[in-house]
């Protein structure tokens, strides 16, 4: 599958941008408004992907301690009485219309899902997009920066039992190792699940359906995907939840904080009380506070 370079991206970023200066300067009405709001969203979203993209190309990491770090989470996992992603890939193995459900789960859902609900949610609750949008780019904010810290997929540790599920079942988003479009010594975290978190939760959040929990169930089958295929540890998807709360947690405190500044009055100087002004009247003195 070929994904947009980041220089296509950055581009289509440009591109927007300046749609959305040329907007700004028309005529305001709520269609122009609407469009140019869209245009500045488009723009963001285009250039935070830019980022990411060459953030894949920069020479930061060495492949070395990799597979150590990965035998090292395995081992922290085993000691927590985790579940074993070996036992689900047997699983799936075992039950081959399963198999390929995950493994076109993870090849197929992951970039659209969060297109589609990125959308849904700037045209059916606008005054909630911000808030996701900004929980969306600090957890890829965070991926990107421990990314350097590599760990390897459990496919790419055989000799614990691991296998890459696409090899049976076809359908590989990946080629050897360190080629593609996605870091495969990357593991941890995991930005399929954080994205998926970041869809399911946003529409639990943001939806008034009573059929909104369902939304759930795409951030529980992309855990299974991600563990069932070998992509992903589970602690991988765990990191990820956590840090993509952490990020809605601080857009939180930022807005209130910035609420509680715009809402507090600021403090009058002398000037705008004005003099004290005393006026003799007939049989006394009146002093005079003007407001």
């Amino acid at each position: 599958m070929n994904w947009p370079t980041w220089q296509q991206a950055l581009v289509t970023a440009v591109l927007f941008g300046a749609v959305s200066l040329v907007l700004g300067r028309l005529a305001p009405s709520r269609g122009r408004t609407a469009a140019r709001a869209g245009a500045v969203e488009l723009a963001l979203m285009a250039a935070l992907y830019a980022v990411w993209r060459m953030a894949r190309e920069l020479p930061l990491a060495t492949d070395a301690g990799a597979v150590h770090r990965a035998r090292q989470v395995n081992d922290f996992e085993r000691a927590l009485h985790m579940p074993s992603e070996l036992s689900l890939q047997h699983f799936v193995l075992d039950h081959a219309w399963l198999g390929r459900f995950l493994n076109v789960y993870y090849a197929v859902m992951h970039v659209p899902a969060l297109i589609v609900f990125m959308v849904w949610l700037f045209v059916r609750h606008r005054n909630q997009y911000g808030h996701w949008r900004n929980g969306l780019a600090g957890l890829t904010a965070c991926c990107l920066f421990i990314r350097f810290v590599r760990v390897a997929p459990p496919r790419l540790v055989p000799d614990l039992g691991y296998i890459d599920i696409a090899t049976v079942f076809g359908l590989s988003v990946y080629g050897p190792a360190g080629t593609g479009v996605s870091d495969q010594l990357a593991a941890m975290p995991s930005i399929h699940v954080g994205w998926a978190a970041v869809v399911s939760f946003g529409i639990v959040a943001a939806s008034t359906s009573k059929w909104r929990w369902l939304g759930l169930s795409h951030l529980v089958l992309t855990m299974l995907a991600v563990s069932a295929t070998g992509n992903h540890w589970w602690l991988d998807g765990v990191v990820a939840i956590g840090l993509l709360l952490l990020s809605l947690r601080i857009d939180t405190l930022v807005r209130r904080r910035l609420a509680r500044r715009r809402a507090t009055p600021t403090a009058p100087s002398d000037d705008e009380h004005g003099d004290v002004h005393v006026e003799s009247l007939a049989g006394g003195v009146r002093e005079s506070w003007p407001s």
